[in-house]
């Protein structure tokens, strides 16, 4: 489904960010890209993106991220942002969510059914009509996936997903994560969720892969975490 192979950026030539990353996702698979802070998990993101210029090659679904691809390989991705009010600008929730479809060129009436089916599947159709600044952090981050699955893409990014959020409301994105087949990438410190959420881990560390394993393996290891200044998840402390 993703390919990386030897992906390599720097903002400029003295400070590599990302050097000679390969990796490979399939269809369908839930990774967890974990790393402590500067370690190139965001650049990773954005690079699969289209917002950066790196070197080596990246193929979505046998599509090359280029600029001529751009367009399509967009349509297949949907980026969920870490601050949900980077994603939520329009007045209310379904306006939100029905203006990405408009621009796409469905017509209103079928963006508004698009986006009523989403809610429901989320159990957010009380959220339809409220406005974007009366949501608590819980309820802007399942309005912004909301937004997102509207699109309907084939790979969710997911950038800190539970961050800021109280525990019920961590665990209502635990439980909707779970629930969505669409393949899954996704940057958080949180390790608990991580191991609730992904079956693959993968560990950057000044711009490399340092391990990439079942999430279970690798977030039991002490001393590899304690290495690239992590700590265990809470369950194995």
């Amino acid at each position: 489904m993703i390919k990386f192979e030897n992906l390599s950026f720097a903002y400029d030539k003295t400070f590599p960010v990302l050097e000679n990353i390969s990796l490979s996702i399939e269809k369908g698979e839930t990774i967890g890209l974990i790393g402590a802070n500067g370690a190139g998990k965001s650049t990773l993101m954005k690079c699969l993106l289209g917002l950066l210029s790196f070197e080596g090659k990246i193929t979505v679904d046998g599509l090359e991220v280029c600029e001529q691809n751009l367009k399509s390989i967009r349509q297949k991705l949907g980026f969920v942002f870490q601050n949900s009010d980077n994603q939520m600008f329009m007045p209310t929730v379904i306006e939100d969510i029905t203006f990405g479809l408009v621009n796409y060129g469905i017509h209103k009436h079928e963006a508004e059914e698009k986006a009523d089916l989403i809610l429901e599947k989320l159990n957010i159709k009380d959220m339809k009509n409220r406005h974007n600044h009366k949501l608590s952090g819980g309820e802007k981050r399942m309005a912004a996936i909301a937004t997102v699955l509207a699109m309907e893409p084939e790979v969710l990014l997911l950038d800190e997903p539970t961050s800021t959020l109280d525990p019920y409301n961590r665990r209502l994105i635990i439980n909707t994560v779970n629930s969505l087949p669409q393949t899954k990438i996704i940057t958080s410190h949180d390790l608990d969720m991580i191991l609730d959420t992904c079956s693959r881990v993968v560990l950057l560390s000044g711009g490399r892969i340092i391990a990439d394993g079942p999430a279970e393996e690798i977030l039991k290891n002490k001393e590899l975490l304690e290495a690239h200044k992590m700590e265990l998840p809470f369950r194995y402390q």
